[in-house]
């Protein structure tokens, strides 16, 4: 493959000035607490049906787990759980610590779980690793006793040479078969329990990195070592392990995100007839378009469409439901065509709503030239979103790829109803949106709602002119051995288009500041996220072009790199573009090998592609190109 590369540079101002003018601007800037105030996590477990098979449980990140028996589903709303019942049932995610290796933290942890209790126990377990035989303690465990939840921890600070744990218990009673939030954090120094996000006790009684036996299990829902088993009596829902010490605001923001899960009431049916989400498009390809649109009541739901605004043509949803998704098949190849939606209610549905007509495109086949955007990390920010979809759609991409983030909180439906669809509709109620999940969206049950992607979602590939899309969840497990590892591997070597592209969230490189090591205290940092970093080996190895990510909230792009080294043919560039609304972020001070462009702003990017010519345009919230790149490959 053979680059050609310019590129035009933007002088930046970093001082405190800056900072203040645009926390200072409206809409800029909605919030203005630290961007990424709570960890990505190390491991993370939802324990519903679709991540068990049989005895299996499939971690989203981490190790797999291993029922002792086919688990039991719960489910009562608002979402499913596994009831552990006693009886010896439990689940192991290794047998002996020395398998777990990276997956269990060393020296700062927290640990956070959503269980509701069923029976009260002298000590029962959530989940933990550890042997407490008399004076030998050693290990951690987050659990719960009669009328309490506890945090127990040794570390290699204790005065004991063979380790003493220190169990930190909650002030308040749990009530039986209530749902909380649990969070133990340690962070070298402190203990910390909370419930609720709430704060309900600390201790300074140990210090250092976390002591571990030289053997124990790593297990979920027991209180489990060499000469103790007390399985747990209730029900588990989700489970996260962190690496780092969480803040008490993101464990309080945790909590507020999800705390209508604590409390769960039926949500009232609206009154009004509207639509709570105006139609937008879904996974367009060459013959086929999806529309996808929510109402406030149940409804019926009707998709009018045709090659002229009259929309002569109708498919009727197969049931009355809250969110309508239809699929038009049978269409023809790069054609415009029209479309609109109506509801209705009542006995006759008398009562009845109709969006604007609209239009899309169909995908193009092989040899014809496409135009398409690149955003992400729109969160929380509808004004700023809003404007960059609207000056991305002035350009009339066909399509356009999100790297996650779409939203602050994919649990709060508002931020889906009120924030992100309204600011994205100028662009997706004319284009078709190819997403990834970011961390923000917590793989909540909304953006499989919403969203209309092939199975199983979270992961799936396109293709639309000369080139072919892979999309990863990142949030996932990737390492070689993880499904997504392997899907990709064999996707990308089946592939014959002649650009390959992936998007995921997570940046296998970065020079941010602070996220990757804080480079204005150390010098040490990794420069990027090293777990999604194997996947690099991958892009080399089938000759990956380019990889769109976000979660950083700047601008950068990489010169090619092929091993640990920037290189002028063969290479795969990397790109954040994670200015799509989110508090912006700033570049370290070390310019690290594989940068060649890094800006502070928000921005979007539209790519163009003709044969083997590849043209690709930033632009910023002004629209002001600020980054130019070609690249011509050989034939």
């Amino acid at each position: 493959m053979n680059f050609s590369i310019s590129a035009s540079c933007v002088i930046q101002m970093l001082g405190v000035s800056l900072w203040t003018l645009l926390c200072s601007e409206p809409g800029l800037l909605s919030r203005t607490e630290f961007v990424h105030d709570g960890p990505d996590p190390l491991a993370h477990w939802i324990l519903n049906s679709p991540n068990i098979e049989g005895k299996q449980l499939k971690a989203r990140l981490g190790l797999n787990g291993q029922f002792s028996e086919i688990p039991k589903i719960d489910t009562a709303p608002p979402t499913e759980s596994v009831r552990f019942s006693g009886e010896k049932f439990h689940c192991v995610l290794a047998e002996d610590i020395s398998t777990a290796g990276k997956h269990l933290p060393t020296k700062d942890i927290t640990v956070e779980a959503w269980v509701g209790i069923d029976q009260p126990e002298t000590w029962g377990g959530i989940i933990g690793a550890i042997q407490d035989n008399g004076n030998a303690e050693k290990g951690w465990i987050l659990g719960y006793d009669s009328e309490s939840f506890y945090f127990g921890l040794s570390s290699k600070g204790a005065d004991d040479g063979d380790g003493k744990m220190t169990y930190l218990r909650s002030s308040s009673r749990y009530e039986a078969g209530r749902l909380y939030q649990v969070v133990g954090v340690y962070d070298g120094q402190l203990m910390q329990i909370f419930v609720n996000g709430k704060l309900e006790g600390e201790s300074r009684e140990q210090s250092g990195e976390i002591l571990y036996p030289e053997s124990a299990p790593f297990v979920v829902g027991a209180y489990r070592d060499m000469n103790e088993f007390n399985p747990m009596q209730g029900r588990i829902r989700e489970i996260s392990l962190f690496d780092i010490a969480a803040k008490d605001k993101w464990v309080a923001k945790e909590f507020e995100n999800q705390a209508e899960t604590t409390t769960h009431r039926p949500q009232k049916p609206a009154k009004k007839l509207e639509f709570t989400v105006k139609p937008f498009l879904q996974f367009g390809t060459e013959t086929g378009m999806t529309v996808v649109w929510e109402t406030a009541v149940e409804t019926s739901g009707i998709l009018h469409w045709g090659d002229s605004a009259s929309c002569s043509q109708q498919i009727a949803s197969k049931s009355n439901g809250f969110i309508h998704e239809i699929r038009i098949d049978g269409l023809e190849p790069n054609t415009q065509y029209f479309y609109r939606a109506s509801s209705a209610v009542g006995e006759n549905e008398n009562e009845s709503i109709q969006s604007e007509t609209s239009t899309f495109q169909t995908a193009c086949g092989k040899g014809n030239a496409i135009a398409f955007a690149v955003l992400s990390d729109t969160q929380k920010n509808p004004k700023v979103a809003g404007k960059l979809c609207e000056l991305a759609w002035a350009q009339r991409p066909q399509f356009t790829i999100h790297s996650g983030d779409l939203v602050d909180s994919g649990r709060k439906k508002s931020d889906w109803t009120a924030e992100f669809f309204p600011s994205m509709h100028p662009l997706i109620s004319r284009v078709p949106m190819y997403p990834v999940l970011g961390n923000h969206e917590e793989n909540a049950d909304h953006y499989f709602k919403y969203m209309s992607l092939p199975k199983p979602e979270y992961h799936y590939s396109f293709t639309y002119g000369d080139a072919e899309f892979f999309m990863i969840d990142s949030n996932r497990n990737v390492d070689p051995g993880s499904e997504q590892y392997q899907w990709l591997d064999q996707a990308l070597e089946k592939s014959t288009a002649t650009w390959k592209f992936v998007s995921h969230h997570h940046p296998p490189f970065s020079s941010d500041e602070d996220d990757y090591g804080d480079l204005w205290k150390t010098n040490r940092g990794t420069y990027g996220d090293t777990r999604v970093r194997q996947l690099v080996a991958l892009y080399e190895k089938h000759h990956v072009d380019i990889v769109w990510t976000g979660h950083i909230h700047s601008y950068e792009r990489t010169w090619p790199i092929r091993g640990t080294r920037t290189v002028e043919v063969g290479g795969t560039i990397y790109m954040v573009t994670g200015g799509g609304g989110g508090t912006l972020e700033t570049p370290g001070p070390y310019r690290p090998f594989f940068q060649n462009l890094v800006r502070r702003g928000h921005h979007y990017v539209m790519v163009h592609i003709n044969g083997t010519t590849l043209e690709m345009r930033s632009f910023d919230l002004d629209d002001k190109l600020f980054d130019s790149v070609k690249i011509e490959k050989a034939k």
